[in-house]
């Protein structure tokens, strides 16, 4: 194996692909070969300095392990990397673990790059009749199954979900499977096409008039305008769902959350199994998802388009299963 390995690093709010070191896996670890890696709204928020990351970027992959448990079997990884010794984890929150770093995100290269070190507990197996395009989909999955995870009460409830980008269309297809009473917000009329054919009701920003109806908001709009929002939607207490995270520092209207005594859960990792469990099942249809796919070398052009407002999903193939 070769000591070097092709990567896609973030330094001062630039991308740079580059030659670097091939991981050391840590005590605990494992080296994973990166087949599939996919770009999120978190990686490109990055860039524009929040967390104030600079490093390999890229926490949604598959990828083979190249040791251990699963040695020589395709595997996806959880991005939070605890110490599962302090308090907090021992209480059963490791993914608030005040010590860990996060894939790509915190402390710890990511997974664009050929080769990536994720520790051993971290890793699920990825079953057979899963594909690679579908497996890297598991940590957003996830992410969106932590809705129902967090709120398990939602059945026949109103849920507006504010957004229909990449996690917007993820967490709309987790609720409808929920039975809730659902409505997807969007501003941009081709995503929204990609849900009514799934029975989702859909309106577009600009022609939806807010009128405190909904139990739940779901804010997956990637923008700072998704608080405001969500303000005019809910009922006195309803519940706000913040997935977005914004760089930046936000300037937020807190009076409604007093005035209609409102609910706001922060909604971040969620379970591995469960998603994998429902990419097995069919359950979740992530596939027409993709919007284009680049080789690594070619990382600065995704990128690019995926900033482009008609795009949901890109992916990088980095190397043949």
């Amino acid at each position: 194996m070769s000591t070097s390995m092709r990567a896609v690093r973030l330094t001062d709010h630039r991308l740079v692909v580059s030659e670097e070191p091939l991981p050391i896996p840590l005590p605990g670890e494992v080296l994973v070969r990166v087949l599939v890696v996919g770009i999120c709204e978190t990686d490109l928020q990055l860039i524009q300095g929040y967390m104030g990351f600079r490093g390999i970027l890229g926490h949604e992959f598959v990828g083979v392990a190249c040791s251990g448990r699963w040695s020589g079997q395709r595997v996806v990884g959880e991005i939070n990397c605890s110490c599962h010794a302090c308090e907090t984890c021992r209480s059963g929150l490791p993914n608030h673990c005040p010590h860990r770093t996060v894939l790509g995100i915190l402390n710890h290269d990511g997974a664009f790059a050929e080769y990536i070190a994720v520790p051993e507990r971290n890793l699920h197996p990825v079953p057979e009749d899963v594909s690679n395009s579908q497996a890297v989909f598991t940590e957003p999955l996830a992410a969106a199954l932590q809705i129902p995870a967090q709120l398990p009460a939602l059945r026949g409830q109103r849920v507006i979900v504010l957004g229909d980008g990449r996690l917007g269309q993820l967490c709309a297809r987790v609720l409808q499977a929920e039975e809730t009473n659902l409505k997807v917000i969007g501003r941009h009329p081709h995503k929204l096409d990609l849900l009514r054919p799934l029975g989702i009701e859909t309106a577009l920003e600009s022609d939806a008039t807010p009128d405190h109806s909904a139990d739940v908001v779901v804010d997956c709009t990637g923008t700072s305008s998704g608080w405001n929002a969500a303000m005019e939607w809910l009922r006195p207490r309803g519940t706000l769902v913040l997935k977005t995270t914004v760089a930046g520092t936000q300037t937020l209207n807190w009076a409604p959350i007093v005035i209609n005594e409102l609910q706001v859960i922060g909604s971040r990792c969620g379970p591995f199994v469960p998603a994998l469990k429902a990419l097995q099942q069919k359950r979740v249809d992530v596939e027409p998802l993709i919007s284009a796919r680049y080789p690594l070398e070619a990382a600065t052009e995704a990128f690019e388009l995926v900033q482009q407002r008609r795009v949901l999903k890109v992916l990088l193939d980095v190397a043949a299963e």
